[in-house]
């Protein structure tokens, strides 16, 4: 078996094999498929090859199949750890990235309570507060399985607000209440282990 230095991590990806396809965390308008076309952006000029699954788990799953030749997870994710410690995957690099803006938006048209339902994915929840305009008090908090996901409920009003990106909040057109801010976020790039190793 073969160790490394103690140090960087190889932001260039030399580590692994070549970027054929990239798996992250969907649907569309999710910072993690922003994350996937910078990492594919740096491997040349091909069309990207970007596959959007419903949870991490479930690209992690690709790419464990050879659906996918790389996964790329945010590190602000509560579940990153289960993909370190998989001993069917490997670390092949990480790159800091700040994701579209993200901000609490609302359907067009639906008029905001004070104490508003937001959906939210797990890992930006903090930002609920720091961007609820004043005046505006949480009601209640629904998790989603992403920040489209989210997006997506507020557009069909399950719930009042949406903390969301812009890519997403456009695909579900809806507007921004808040101001937005973008996050600079580390995210890991994963390959299969190789079995010889």
């Amino acid at each position: 078996m073969t160790t490394e230095a103690p140090g960087w991590i190889d932001t260039a990806l030399t580590n692994g094999p070549a970027v054929t396809s990239v798996g992250t965390l969907g649907p569309t308008g999710t910072s993690s498929e922003q994350a996937a076309l910078y990492l594919w952006a740096r491997g040349g000029d091909t069309t990207p090859d970007i596959r959007l699954y419903e949870t991490y788990e479930q690209a992690g799953e690709a790419l464990r199949e050879d659906a996918v030749s790389h996964l790329v997870v945010a590190n602000a994710y509560a579940g990153v750890h289960s993909f370190y410690m998989d001993p069917g995957l490997r670390l092949v690099g990480a790159f800091l990235f700040d994701t579209p803006h993200y901000g609490l938006a609302a359907a067009p048209g639906h008029t905001v309570p004070r104490r508003p339902v937001v959906a939210t994915h797990p890992a930006p929840v903090a930002l609920v507060g720091e961007l609820l305009p004043e005046g505006y008090t949480v009601e209640e908090i629904r998790f989603a399985n992403s920040t489209s996901a989210a997006a997506e409920q507020a557009r069909r009003r399950e719930t009042d607000l949406a903390l969301t990106t812009q890519p997403a909040a456009k695909l579900h057109e809806l507007r921004f209440i808040s101001r937005t801010r973008p996050i600079r976020m580390l995210w890991s790039v994963f390959t299969r282990a190789d079995p010889a190793a």
